[in-house]
């Protein structure tokens, strides 16, 4: 989930469909200086395929929105899992599990507003459609999973005439603690009784290929040279098998947020974030530029300790000090020079440019 060039970034390492943050439908509604900030999109560069989240309470205000959004887009995903307190305050994000019909009423109403337009929104007869659009929401669980069963039974609607085209489940409650393991035994309940009807996604705890039970495997996409340090980032890559494995738990997918904050290449097979990586986000931020303290975040996360088993670190606990002291774009670039320097002399002297 990102900005423009943190989505070309991984949408390049293999992942099919990206995120955009939660964009609150009313101010993207009613501002287009909103709209213009929060959904950031590509004419001439690699523009990957993009599903704005949008955070929500009032039917017509997501249908708008939607309306608004669908020339840009892919599709439209209603957020019911923020838990953040501001956002159950304005009965925003996971607030919305307790509201089920409102829910259904907001996807409801969205698909017909898009149908109205003239996208295609006819499930399975327009995926191939350039003009498709997708609507699909994002929950958590309850604590009484027969309240997640009945609020899934409301929301998906009639099998053969769903509401959404899939669900985005992140098996923790509301007030479950993200350093809390997800519940596994409730998504493999959910899963066994909703995936013969829509496709299901897992969210959280995606920071690993090897611990899934779907390993993607398509291959990074072609790109102009940047600074990638190839015999490096091909010998990690090696690292991990390339052979696909079934799926034991009736997933169609993951989204993943924090694990690939801090590694953009998780989907292309990579244990920890390389420096290839780092070096693609930074050409993708020449063309489409972040706020600086935005650009900072994206590589302390990446250049820090994984959020897998793979605790290697681009950046040693000194160096990520030196880093977190820049301020502005031209320190951090140079910064990033002299390391990509000093790494490709420590891999036998192989040096590229920012």
């Amino acid at each position: 989930m990102g900005k423009l060039a943190f989505r070309q970034t991984v949408h390049q390492y293999g992942t099919d469909l990206c995120w955009t943050p939660m964009i609150l439908a009313k101010e993207f509604n009613r501002n287009e200086f909103a709209r213009d900030s929060d959904l950031t999109v590509s004419t001439k560069h690699p523009q990957p395929p993009t599903i704005l989240q949008f955070g929500a309470n009032v039917p017509v205000e997501l249908a708008r929105a939607s309306s608004l959004a669908a020339p840009f887009v892919a599709g439209v995903d209603l957020n019911c899992g923020c838990p953040q307190s501001w956002a159950c305050a304005e009965t925003l994000g996971a607030a919305l599990m307790d509201k089920r019909e409102l829910v259904r009423d907001m996807v409801v109403e969205t698909r017909e507003r898009l149908r109205q337009d003239g996208w295609g929104v006819l499930m399975e007869e327009d995926v191939e459609n350039p003009r498709g659009r997708s609507v699909s929401v994002k929950i958590r669980v309850h604590d009484d999973l027969r309240r997640t069963m009945d609020y899934l039974d409301t929301v998906i609607g009639h099998p053969q005439n769903r509401n959404v085209d899939w669900v985005t489940i992140h098996p923790r409650t509301r007030h479950t603690p993200s350093t809390t393991p997800i519940f596994t035994e409730s998504l493999e309940i959910l899963t066994q009784k909703y995936a013969g009807t829509l496709p299901i996604l897992l969210s959280g705890d995606i920071f690993d290929l090897s611990a899934l039970p779907i390993r993607p495997t398509r291959p990074p996409q072609p790109d102009p040279p940047t600074l990638t340090l190839g015999q490096d980032a091909a010998r990690r890559r090696q690292q991990q098998p390339t052979h696909p494995r079934p799926s034991t738990t009736h997933l169609s997918g993951f989204m993943s947020a924090r694990g690939l904050l801090a590694n953009p290449a998780l989907y292309a097979n990579f244990t920890s974030c390389p420096w290839e990586a780092v070096e693609t986000l930074m050409c993708r931020l020449a063309r489409a530029p972040l706020p600086f303290k935005l650009a900072l975040h994206h590589v302390q996360e990446m250049t820090a300790p994984g959020m897998g088993p793979d605790k290697t670190a681009l950046l040693s606990k000194k160096e990520r000090a030196e880093l977190n002291a820049l301020g502005n774009m031209l320190d951090l670039v140079d910064f990033l020079d002299r390391k990509v320097e000093e790494h490709a002399g420590r891999m036998g002297g192989m040096r590229r440019d920012l």
